[in-house]
């Protein structure tokens, strides 16, 4: 019996329909060039078409984007969830583009973009469901369009070889598509099958089958459905009516109904090719000529494909925090820089410097071509820190926007050159709050001061120098006019007056002004958009009222680490909580949130307040080792979130090493007995020659693992930290420390922790195992109910909810570069924890790419 492959069949229809994809879009490309001769003759009939009708026809492509989201609204209601209008409209514009670069992208688009819609409570297996539904109901309503449009073409005797085809293709698939949710639903032989091969989607079907299904929804989402086919026909209506074409409301309704069949079975660009190959076919069918068809096809297309493709690509590049607006408009001017420097070095449109010579000198042409090149090299520098969102940058950058669309028209009536500055200019003006990092104002009064003077010096050294100079090394006999004129000329680098240097001395001469001139401007420019640096050290009086505040607020088990020496303090502007950060490249990284009351709404407060700062620094704003249960309020500040380990904590009450489960633990606690080693207790302060030996341990520990003190969320061994606090130590019996840990400060209350807890080469098996029982016992003296173990990285995800948390479960599980990760936590497993969520707390995925090299910075110590 021959057992067939699966994965074979699937792979091999995914082929087969690229394949079919590819072959429609050649078709269209062999059409349309075959017909290129009348296709020449549409550029203007478009541009003949009726103004009125083309933009009632994007009126409608506005309505029509509403009424998918409206769809989806009620695809939601029918199983008793619910979103609002604006998050319709997001999904439908994302999905629709993302649709048209996915092979079957218009099912398979429906998986993207649920996030936003998650937030809002509503699971991800009823949004699954709401969209099957949503893309079910849109197929049935283009087969219930279809069917009148059928029978007439049957009645009418036309051929309908491919149309026929088509149709059968997506009766099959609504027979299809309803028998396996009919199936599902009455656990039928789909639902057996389904659970036998994946037996964790019992649980999905089980949710979906306890939603609250309404039937009034589900006929309001047909009927909107229903409403979006007619507003396709009218859109083939006016396009017609747009070119002067009248009464073929036939032609419109057949011609949308094919088209929109093709579109439908099209596995590739949403149809691109097939549905304009056919639509033209259809329409010509009709009487209309190939130009008149091609015409109508592209103004329908319009109106129906690219326009909305447009706005779901608005959709994403408009979002506040996307990293596209600050990169595109520096790009821009980077492009209007070359642009500019290039119009300079070629020559001028004789015509065009012909018409200019009527009404403006020849110097002054010169005179707008220098200018013209000196503002393309600083946009070129301005471009640079356009990236970095500073706000003297983008006050320059429409400055020069400004002197170029003026140059390029003088110089030489450049205006397309002309009309890029001003295009760059409205998008600079559009995207103008993305540019909030100050500048460095002392670098600015500085810079400024030194332009001056370099300015004063070079016009009395240009003047009396030019003035005075021999004929001989210009040819030219300088009067006090001219003297004046070259100089200012030759500092701003323009050299309109043409100056040709005869001599050595002449060309030093006009070098060095030249050379003067090109720092000073340079120096300008750099010190107004230089960004603010802000102080990093921490003056004593910060450092005792973040101490006062972490004794008054301090709820957290690293809180202790927050007043470290290696952190930088933002206090809120009432002074009642602040945050803990250290700067690393473009990121401040706090520890955790900020140490407040514990009152949502003085949370919220301080870390707008931290955010807005770092926006003013240029810095992007990101939370380490975020509790779980404080999710909620990044969440409001609209950041994302990701699982990067787990905290262990240890019940120690009702810890015990009975029971089988702690033989392990047992075994290594006799074992280091019957070799002679001991723990012992050492209360603050402890004395110098124990701080001595467990130096020794410490150094050992770190050579033999290659490592470098860390920071940040630990401590690192400091001999003034360690004489203050308890430590527990492991000997033998010559007093030879082997191991040991230091108690630390734990502001959570009823919990204990530690810091280090390290060993030498020589130590014995089970020496953690032992510090640890006799930390629980320490704790269990001293009134403690739990144990803060401390957090095992990159464990805890179960199932990732996007691509960063797959990618991290990935890494934790397959990588053999992480597998002492696995070692941690089996180790902390031993003590039966409760495990809690820590999270990283960041504002868009693209931070992920640059935040871990800049985590890693600021975890190494000074």
């Amino acid at each position: 019996m021959i057992k067939l492959n699966h994965q074979y069949f699937k792979s091999r229809n995914y082929y087969a329909k690229e394949i079919l994809g590819f072959i429609f879009i050649l078709f269209a490309i062999f059409f349309f060039r075959h017909q290129r001769h009348e296709l020449h003759q549409i550029g203007g009939i478009l541009r003949s078409s009726n103004t009125l009708m083309v933009v009632l026809g994007i009126m409608l492509t506005i309505v029509y984007c509403l009424c998918h989201a409206i769809m989806y609204r009620y695809s939601f209601k029918t199983i008793g969830a619910n979103i609002n209008l604006g998050e319709g409209v997001k999904l439908f514009l994302k999905r629709n583009f993302v649709s048209v670069f996915l092979p079957g992208g218009g099912v398979t688009s429906l998986a993207f973009f649920s996030g936003e819609i998650e937030k809002s409570g509503v699971s991800r297996t009823r949004i699954s469901l709401a969209s099957y539904i949503y893309g079910l109901v849109g197929i049935f309503t283009v087969f219930i369009v279809t069917i009148p449009v059928m029978v007439y073409l049957l009645f009418t005797k036309q051929q309908l070889n491919g149309d026929l085809l088509a149709f059968a293709a997506l009766s099959l698939t609504i027979i299809l598509l309803i028998g396996l949710s009919i199936s599902l639903l009455r656990k039928g032989w789909a639902y057996q099958k389904l659970i036998r091969f994946r037996p964790d989607t019992e649980l999905i079907l089980e949710e979906i089958a306890a939603s609250n299904f309404s039937s009034a929804a589900l006929i309001k989402t047909i009927l909107i459905s229903l409403f979006i086919e007619f507003a396709g026909i009218a859109h083939l209506v006016i396009a017609m009516e747009a070119l002067g074409i009248s009464g073929h409301l036939d032609a419109a309704v057949v011609g949308y109904v094919i088209a929109t069949l093709f579109l439908v079975i099209s596995p590739f660009l949403k149809g691109l090719g097939a549905v304009e190959l056919s639509l033209v076919l259809v329409l010509k069918r009709y009487g209309l000529d190939t130009t008149q068809a091609a015409a109508i096809t592209f103004l329908y297309r319009l109106f129906e494909f690219w326009l909305p493709l447009v706005f779901g690509a608005l959709s994403f590049i408009l979002n506040k925090r996307n990293i596209v607006l600050r990169i595109w408009p520096a790009l821009m001017l980077f492009t209007l820089g070359i642009v500019d420097i290039v119009s300079v070095l070629t020559p001028a449109l004789k015509g065009r410097l012909d018409i200019l010579t009527n009404f403006l000198p020849v110097e002054a042409l010169r005179l707008s071509n220098g200018l013209v090149l000196l503002i393309g090299v600083l946009q070129l520098i301005t471009a640079a820190f356009l990236l970095r969102g500073m706000r003297s940058a983008w006050n320059i950058a429409v400055l020069l926007c400004i002197l170029a669309i003026g140059g390029n028209l003088i110089k030489g009536l450049d205006y397309e050159e002309a009309l890029l500055a001003l295009t760059v200019l409205v998008v600079l003006l559009l995207t103008r709050k993305q540019y909030y990092v100050k500048a460095n104002r002392n670098l600015q009064n500085f810079s400024l001061g030194i332009a001056l003077i370099i300015f004063a010096a070079v016009t009395v050294y240009g003047i009396v120098g030019f003035y005075f100079l021999d004929k001989r090394h210009f040819g030219i006999d300088f009067s006090l006019e001219n003297a004046i004129r070259s100089t200012f000329d030759n500092f701003i680098l323009l050299n309109s007056g043409g100056l040709v240097a005869k001599t050595h001395f002449a060309t030093l001469f006009l070098n060095s002004i030249r050379l003067l001139g090109a720092g000073s401007i340079l120096l300008l420019v750099y010190g107004s958009i230089k960004p603010y640096l802000f102080e990093d050290r921490v003056e004593e009086e910060e450092l005792e009222e973040a101490k006062q505040l972490l004794e008054k607020y301090g709820r957290s088990a690293v809180d202790y680490f927050k007043t470290y020496s290696d952190k930088l303090f933002f206090f809120s502007e009432s002074r009642d909580g602040f945050i803990a950060y250290r700067a690393s490249g473009d990121f401040a990284i706090a520890l955790e949130g900020p140490v407040c009351a514990n009152q949502e709404d003085v949370k919220l407060g301080i870390l707008r307040e931290f955010e807005q700062f770092c926006l003013q620094n240029g810095l992007k704003a990101a939370y380490y080792r975020v509790d779980g249960k404080e999710i909620g309020l990044y969440e409001k500040l609209g950041r994302k979130n990701m699982i990067i380990g787990q905290e262990a904590i240890v019940d120690l009450q009702g810890f015990s090493l009975e029971g089988g489960a702690r033989k392990s633990l047992r075994n290594a606690l006799s074992s280091i007995q019957k070799k002679g080693f001991v723990i012992k207790t050492y209360l603050p302060p402890v004395k110098s020659g124990i701080l001595q030996k467990v130096r020794q341990v410490s150094d050992d520990w770190l050579i033999s693992l290659e490592r470098e003190e860390m920071v940040f969320s630990q401590g690192r061994f400091d001999e003034n930290e360690l004489k203050n606090q308890p430590l527990l130590s492991l000997e033998n019996e010559d007093e030879k420390i082997v191991a040991f840990l230091n108690i630390i400060p734990d502001y959570t209350p009823g919990e204990l922790t530690y810091d280090l807890i390290r060993k030498t080469t020589d130590a014995p098996g089970g020496n953690m195992d032992a510090l640890i029982v006799e930390l629980i016992a320490y704790g269990k003296a001293n009134g403690y109910k739990s144990l803060n173990m401390g957090m095992a990285p990159l464990s805890g995800i179960e199932k990732g909810r996007d691509l960063p948390e797959q990618a991290v479960k990935f890494a934790y599980e397959k990588l053999r570069m992480f597998s002492h990760y696995h070692g941690l936590r089996d180790f902390k497993q031993k003590f039966s924890p409760a495990w809690e969520d820590r999270f990283l707390v960041y504002d868009t995925h693209f931070d992920l790419l640059r935040l871990p090299s800049a985590l890693n910075a600021v975890m190494k110590a000074d």
